[in-house]
């Protein structure tokens, strides 16, 4: 008897493994709590999780497989994969387990260890989660000292065809269309795009039950369970993906930077937690927005930054991660040593765009990739955190994170720990960024227009003395370097004193 073991993260429309039911087989999905508290992970990030596994073993069952099913609350209680696949083996005498590659470094290479305990052989198959094969890109990334993710793009668009002409191509003859994708919230008042609302959640009774049962079990991690606001089936995520396409992506390109007080998606996709669990394919978000071009439903700019986001970054990371782990985790170019402020877990800060976002993480597990990394990820990255603490609460706070998503965007992207590996500079911004690009400072105690006084916003201070501290390192850097000459030129009195204001406020955090 073999068991096909389907991974909570891997849940995929067409699951290679399982083409057709068999005597022979048995497909088996396990809940397991010890690992839903490796960290505290958001109570809606459970909730999605557990709910789409119960949603696609219901699906199983009535497609005739024969499953087993390890629920939260089954006996023997807060069992392992270990206690529950031993279970399975004997009772079922179970002679292989066949699953996917994980998509967790740890979690693959564990399996050698679990197959001895259990006593049968484990076998894995590659994934087709993702539309580059770790090994393919381990191929093209082999022998460059630094990789850039617009190379890998525009190498992939060429290959499989994707907004190319029929004479090879880019549509509209630019690869990178970012000039038309940064539009500023002062634009954005003057114009008053429309933004549309989320479908609301639907009444599901295994949602329901899933929240009830993590808020029970996980009552200490962020969030509230009961507040999950994204689909968690698959007809579900084919709804969100088409409401977005007709709703959303033709205004998303240009606002994909801007940040506006009390909205928390704007016209963002949120599709990255459904593409995550496998409920979504790549492919077929790809060529729902390149068909929206191609009937002249949305336009290039808009279409080309979404495809950029799934088929250039979440390729590239997922390839930047298997190509560096397990080392990877310990980088910490930048020496940066700092705890984890106090208010990571509150939004309790007077910096009102800082807190506006920890907000959208605590409330809603989500936030878009400008909070991410211009706000919070500038703050933790000016502030010197600590890279492991600041990979832990990104790793925490999120529908959609998962090991290989967050350790090279946490400490490649955001905190540059790894010493510029992809990322040609730290993403350091100070106070105008936030006014130029968000309303948050019109409501905000702090005056980013200030340099000097109580009203001065903080983000003055610590992005000069970011680069105060790290002059050394950044002085040849060909496109931060001229910050440091700045620094330089500036009186030692007023270093001194940019100094001392950044460690007050950081000390005082």
């Amino acid at each position: 008897m073999r068991l096909i073991w389907i991974l909570g993260d891997q849940l995929l429309p067409s699951h290679p493994l399982i083409p057709s039911p068999s005597p022979d087989l048995y497909v088996g999905m396990i809940e397991s709590y010890p690992r839903g508290t490796h960290v505290q992970y958001h109570q809606q990030k459970l909730t999605l999780l557990y709910s789409a596994m119960r949603h696609y073993s219901a699906d199983l069952k009535k497609r005739k497989f024969r499953t087993l099913y390890h629920h939260l609350t089954d006996s023997p209680a807060r069992a392992d994969y270990t206690t529950t696949l031993a279970q399975w083996v004997e009772q079922h005498r179970i002679r292989e387990i066949h699953l996917l590659e994980p998509n967790e470094y740890d979690s693959l290479h564990s399996l050698p260890a679990l197959s001895k305990k259990l006593g049968v052989p484990i076998v894995t198959h590659p994934s087709t989660q993702f539309l580059v094969p770790r090994t393919e890109f381990a191929t093209w990334a082999s022998g460059k000292k630094h990789l850039l993710m617009e190379t890998h793009y525009r190498r992939l668009r060429t290959e499989r065809n994707i907004l190319m002409t029929p004479q090879g191509q880019p549509e509209g003859g630019d690869w990178n269309l970012d000039d038309q994708n940064r539009r500023t919230f002062r634009e954005f008042a003057k114009e008053k795009p429309q933004v549309p609302p989320l479908p609301p959640p639907v009444k599901d009774p295994i949602v329901q039950e899933v929240a009830a049962q993590v808020s029970k079990l996980f009552p200490h991690h962020p969030g509230l369970a009961a507040d999950l606001w994204v689909p968690t089936t698959r007809a579900g995520a084919l709804d969100w993906l088409k409401q977005f396409i007709r709703q959303r992506l033709e205004k998303f390109g240009p606002w994909e930077d801007t940040m506006v007080d009390g909205e928390n998606i704007l016209f963002h996709s949120v599709l990255s937690p459904l593409l995550n669990l496998g409920l979504l394919t790549p492919i077929e978000c790809i060529h729902a927005a390149e068909k929206a071009y191609r009937d002249g439903k949305a336009p290039l700019n808009s279409v080309e930054g979404f495809i950029r986001q799934i088929l250039g970054w979440r390729e590239f990371i997922h390839g930047i991660y298997w190509l560096k782990m397990p080392e990877y985790r310990e980088v910490n170019f930048l020496g940066a040593d700092r705890p984890l402020p106090q208010w990571a877990y509150t939004g309790k800060t007077e910096m009102r765009c800082v807190s506006q976002a920890i907000h959208g993480a605590v409330d809603h597990a989500y936030n878009h990739h400008i909070q991410r990394l211009m706000v919070l990820g500038n703050y933790f990255l000016l502030g010197g955190y600590e890279p492991k603490a600041v990979l832990r609460w990104y790793t925490e706070m999120y529908l959609d994170a998962y090991d290989w998503v967050m350790v090279p965007n946490v400490l490649g992207m955001i905190l540059f720990a790894d010493g510029g590996f992809f990322a040609t500079k730290p993403y350091a911004a100070g106070a105008a960024y936030q006014d130029k690009m968000g309303n948050h400072c019109a409501s905000c105690r702090f005056d980013p227009k200030k340099k000097d006084g109580p009203d001065a916003c903080p983000f003055h201070s610590l992005y000069w003395n970011f680069f105060g501290q790290h002059a050394k390192l950044f002085g040849k850097n060909p496109r931060i370097g001229m910050m440091v000459k700045i620094w330089e030129k500036k009186p030692s009195a007023e270093q001194k004193e940019i100094r001392q204001k950044a460690q007050r406020f950081l000390d005082a955090q």
